[in-house]
């Protein structure tokens, strides 16, 4: 496979406006799994119990407990399959294709119950505008094979790089997950100081910032920015971060949003996709950690001298 070809199977084009029919669909059709497993798991600090996880073919619960046995659910992106999976030996698949919420919501109930499992979920879609109870739901009903295809070899090169870049850190860390609620894949760093309470926080927002965080992630152009990108933010977000210099190939500062943001098609068409992504990450990383004078030197490895950054590839 030629360099270029290589570059387009990892980071293939996905328009927003070509696929957002679908993206709302699955958007939609994610949270039924994802409160699922938000139901069926114990509470983890700052709801690390509710995103879903990259799998080789897809997106997964990772194994939830449910009276004395194991459930997965995963999306499988590759042979457009929703599988149920429990550790007595019992499983279902159902196809993934077009079809609305309401449909794909009652087909889901029907596999739980076939399996034995009996799951009671908030019916309605959370963060996102006029939501539309999954049970009514004939609005969202699109379903392109080819586009999700692309967005998971999206978030498959993203969960690699953003794993690449969490290794130096120290300090706390969020797994590299996807919020099913936003819809972005993400990974958080923490200065392991509590954060001053957001003025009227609800109590998800409460818990999600308890504490400093510098935040990166991906979305695919949901929420209103109308185009696929990385971001990344600081909460709480020091004085003068709009003004940080983060390179001439690292994205600009957003100050509608508040963020640092690359566009994915500007980072899919660099020479070097991943080096571009990265010098995002770091770049920004490191203009919000010292305008918000993180103690970086106990919360990081130094590259030049750490062993572990150097260890060999086998034992």
């Amino acid at each position: 496979m030629t360099h270029e070809n290589n570059i387009s199977a990892n980071w293939p084009p996905l328009p927003w406006k070509e696929w957002e029919p679908t993206a709302s669909t699955l958007h939609m059709w994610t949270q039924i799994v994802g409160k699922t497993r938000l139901a069926l798991t114990p509470l983890q600090n700052h709801w690390w119990n509710v995103p879903l996880y990259l799998t080789a073919r897809g997106l997964t619960t990772s194994a939830m407990f449910y009276q004395g046995a194991l459930l997965d659910i995963e999306f499988d992106f590759v042979s457009h399959d929703l599988h149920f999976r429990i550790s007595s030996g019992a499983n279902l698949s159902v196809p993934l294709r077009p079809q609305s919420v309401a449909d794909f919501y009652q087909e889901f109930l029907v596999c739980l119950k076939a399996l034995g499992v009996s799951v009671e979920i908030h019916p309605l879609p959370v963060e996102i505008p006029d939501p539309i109870p999954f049970a009514e739901d004939r609005t969202h009903a699109s379903y392109d094979a080819d586009y999700v295809h692309r967005f998971w070899r999206i978030l498959s090169a993203t969960d690699r790089l953003f794993k690449k870049f969490s290794t130096p850190f120290l300090g706390k860390i969020s797994p590299v997950h996807f919020f099913w609620g936003s819809f972005d894949l993400a990974v958080t760093r923490f200065s392991g100081r509590p954060a001053p309470p957001r003025p009227g926080a609800d109590l998800v927002t409460r818990e999600a910032y308890s504490h400093e965080v510098i935040s990166a992630g991906f979305w695919p152009g949901n929420g209103g920015f109308g185009e696929p990108a990385f971001y990344c933010y600081a909460a709480p977000s020091p004085m003068g971060l709009e003004k940080t210099s983060i390179g001439p190939r690292a994205g600009y500062f957003d100050p509608k949003l508040g963020e640092f943001l690359l566009k994915y098609e500007d980072a899919r068409t660099a020479t070097s996709p991943d080096d571009a992504i990265l010098d995002f990450l770091q770049s920004t990383y490191e203009g919000a950690a010292n305008l918000a004078k993180w103690d970086r030197k106990a919360l990081e490895r130094d590259p030049a001298t750490d062993p572990m950054l150097h260890k060999p590839k086998s034992r």
